[in-house]
C-alpha cells in the first residue's frame, strides 16, 4: 500500500485535473456514482452532490473553502442499507472520520463505499464564505488553494479560517481507500495518489498512472502545518476550559442559546432517530415555568439549554471529529465547537481513543475492558 502515483496537472489548472481524476473513476464499470463537492448553479455555494453522469463533474469544487455540512451524513444515507450498487464518495478527513464512526454505531455500510481522500486545506465559515466568495466563484477557489499551497495562508480579504479548521490537527486523509496528497507537492505540474485499502489498489491498477516517490518536502509541510494547528488547539483549549470550569461560567458561555437546537441537527455523528430535547418530557406544562418563576423570582426563558448541552457532550465527546458544523449552524454565534472538542479531547484521551482513528476500534461506552480506570475504581 505505500506505493504512490502522479496525477498530472496540465496547464497549472489543478481543479481540471482532480475533475478529470474523478470522471476516470466513476467510468469504471463497478462505479455507479460518485458523491462530491459540487458548486450550485443557482449559488455561489459548493454542496455534496450525487453525480452518475461523468460529463456533469465539471462542476465538482473540493479546494473551494466552502463547508455547509459534514458529507458523513450523507454518506451515511446511502450505504445505511444495501443498494446493490457501489459510489465513491470525495470526502475531507473529518468527513471520513465522522463516517467511520457512523459505521461503528451501525448507520453505514463501507461494503457499497469507495472514499476518495483528499489533503484539506481548511475552510471558512458559512457567513465568511458568502461575504468572501463575490461572484466569480471559480476565480475564488482557485484564488484561495494557490495561497494556500504556495504558503500564502488561508486568511485573505479580512477572513479566516473557522476556528475548527485552524484547531484541526488532521488534516490528512486516513481511513481514505484512496488518498489525494497536495501539501508539499508542486500543484501546478503533479500531485500525490496513493491505495490505502486493497480496493483501492484495485482502481488505481486500472488508472494506470504513473508511479512517483513521495517528495521529502510533503512530510516537511505536514509536519509544519500539524504543528501550527496543535498551538492553536491547546491555546484554544486554555481559554475554553477557563471560560466553562464552573457552572457560572458554563451558564453564562451558553446564556444566548435559544434551543433551535441546529447543533444536533448539524453535527455528522449525532444519530438518534428521536432526541430527548424534542420530546414530552421537555415540553412542560404552563404552570410549571410560572412555579420555576416563583420558586427563583426570575427564569430565564427558554429553559434547558444548559442541561441540553451537558447531554450531549455526555453522548457525543466520545464520538465529536471536531469539524466544527456545530458553531457554523449557530444563529447567535455560540463558540459550541470550542466547548465540544475540549471536552472531546479529554474524554477521548481518558479512554485511549481517537474517533474516526479506525473502524478496528469500538466506541469507548461499547465495550467493558478489566483493567480500564482501577485508579478511579479503586482496583489494584
Amino acid at each position: 500500500m505505500a506505493k504512490t502515483a502522479q496525477l498530472e496537472v496540465k496547464d497549472q489548472d489543478l481543479l481540471a485535473a482532480l475533475r478529470r481524476f474523478f470522471k476516470s473513476i466513476l467510468q469504471q464499470d463497478d462505479i455507479s456514482a460518485i458523491l462530491v463537492p459540487w458548486r450550485l448553479p443557482m449559488k455561489n455555494m459548493v454542496m455534496p452532490t450525487l453525480v452518475s453522469d461523468p460529463e456533469r463533474l465539471e462542476g465538482v469544487d473540493p479546494l473551494s473553502p466552502a463547508f455547509p455540512m459534514n458529507g458523513a451524513k450523507i454518506a451515511s444515507r446511502l450505504t445505511r442499507k444495501p443498494s446493490g450498487r457501489k459510489v465513491a464518495a470525495v470526502m475531507r478527513p473529518c468527513e471520513i472520520r465522522a463516517f467511520i464512526e457512523l459505521v461503528k454505531l451501525k448507520q453505514g455500510r463501507t461494503e457499497d463505499l469507495v472514499i476518495i481522500g483528499i489533503d484539506c486545506l481548511g475552510a471558512y465559515s458559512n457567513t465568511d464564505y458568502f461575504s468572501w466568495v463575490g461572484e466569480d466563484i471559480a476565480e475564488s477557489t482557485k484564488k484561495y488553494y494557490t495561497s494556500v499551497l504556495t504558503g500564502g495562508g488561508a486568511a485573505m480579504d479580512e477572513v479566516d479560517l473557522a476556528p475548527a479548521c485552524k484547531a484541526c490537527e488532521l488534516p490528512i486523509p486516513a481511513g481514505a481507500d484512496i488518498a489525494v496528497g497536495l501539501y508539499g507537492m508542486d500543484t501546478a505540474s503533479q500531485v500525490l495518489v496513493q491505495p490505502m485499502t486493497d480496493e483501492g489498489e484495485k482502481i488505481l491498477e486500472k488508472l494506470a498512472l504513473p508511479d512517483t516517490p513521495a517528495p521529502a518536502a510533503r512530510q516537511k509541510a505536514i509536519e509544519a502545518l500539524i504543528a501550527q494547528r496543535t498551538d492553536f488547539r491547546d491555546q484554544m483549549f486554555t481559554e475554553t476550559h477557563e471560560a466553562t470550569e464552573s457552572l457560572d461560567k458554563l451558564t453564562r458561555y451558553l446564556a444566548n442559546c435559544v434551543n433551535c437546537y441546529n447543533c444536533r441537527v448539524a453535527c455528522p455523528v449525532c444519530y438518534c432517530r428521536e432526541c430527548v430535547f424534542v420530546t414530552d418530557v421537555f415540553d412542560h406544562e404552563p404552570a410549571q415555568y410560572l412555579r420555576w418563576a416563583d420558586k427563583k423570582g426570575a427564569v430565564k426563558m427558554p429553559t434547558d439549554t444548559v442541561f441540553y448541552h451537558l447531554t450531549r457532550l455526555a453522548h457525543m465527546s466520545t464520538a465529536c471529529v471536531g469539524c466544527g458544523q456545530c458553531s457554523n449552524a449557530c444563529p447567535n454565534d455560540i463558540p459550541v465547537m470550542e466547548l465540544f472538542r475540549t471536552i472531546a479531547h479529554r474524554t477521548q484521551q481518558g479512554f485511549d481513543y481517537q474517533a474516526g482513528r479506525s473502524l478496528d476500534e469500538k466506541p469507548p461506552l461499547a465495550e467493558f475492558r478489566e483493567e480500564e480506570f482501577s485508579e478511579v475504581v479503586g482496583l489494584n
